[in-house]
């Protein structure tokens, strides 16, 4: 039986500002929950609908009823499995290779696409602005499919980043340069831009270089989802 104040403690970190106090954040579905566990993430408690999931999962879980998780889940309809974990403790941002900046990425499927992209393509580090979208935000960890678990999400000022960053610094815009048959070095930044505004003023000014999606044909759109557009220039990245 799970107590009261556990289901109200469940069902708080549905909204953001819970989740920071408590440090948990909540994740549904055997996959998404195993993946979490398989990458280290320390369960707080995970429960399951019956026995047969609870031999999928590789944890102890505790069975409750299908009326009880309804109550937990943040899903219309629950998929039977939920798992509340602990926020993994940030390290100390140092990397070599390549890393993404999100300035003001706002859609919960973007980012969690993006994060999922970043684990594709060997991406370790996603650094955010403050006003992203909460990586931990239940649409973002389902859109992520367990990549959460493979790529260090860091919010950060990105001013006070960029002021001691020293490599160099790639921003997608409308009109940089084109981007198929550019040499790019074996490590940078790669900025993506808020989805109806593109990247900030503040941010722009620390941009070494404005790079670009061209378009092919007759102007039929006027821009790419940010998060199609990540893809096709870390598959840039990768392939040069």
């Amino acid at each position: 039986m799970v107590p009261k104040n556990q289901i109200k403690l469940v069902t708080s970190l549905q909204q953001k500002k819970y989740r920071t106090q408590h440090g948990l954040f909540v994740a549904e579905g055997v996959k998404l929950v195993n993946e979490l566990l398989e990458g280290g993430i320390e369960p707080h408690g995970v429960y399951v609908v019956n026995e047969a999931l609870a031999d999928q999962i590789a944890t102890n879980c505790e069975v409750v009823s299908p009326s009880v998780l309804k109550k937990m889940s943040s899903l219309s309809s629950p998929n039977g499995v939920l798992g509340v974990f602990h926020m993994p403790k940030k390290e100390k941002l140092h990397f070599e290779g390549w890393a993404i900046i999100l300035d003001s990425i706002r859609d919960p499927g973007n980012l969690g696409t993006i994060i999922r992209l970043c684990d594709w393509f060997d991406i370790k580090y996603l650094i955010c602005s403050p006003d992203t979208v909460d990586c931990y935000n239940p649409k973002v960890l389902q859109a992520t499919m367990g990549s959460i678990a493979r790529v260090e999400v860091q919010y950060l000022d990105l001013e006070d980043f960029l002021k001691k960053n020293e490599h160099p610094v790639y921003g997608a815009f409308m009109d940089g340069t084109n981007m198929y048959g550019k040499k790019l070095g074996e490590q940078g930044i790669l900025v993506m831009g808020n989805e109806a505004n593109g990247i900030s003023s503040e941010v722009e000014k620390y941009v070494t270089e404005r790079i670009g999606i061209p378009q092919f044909g007759e102007p039929t759109t006027e821009s790419l989802n940010v998060a199609t557009a990540t893809a096709i220039l870390l598959s840039e990245i990768r392939r040069n």
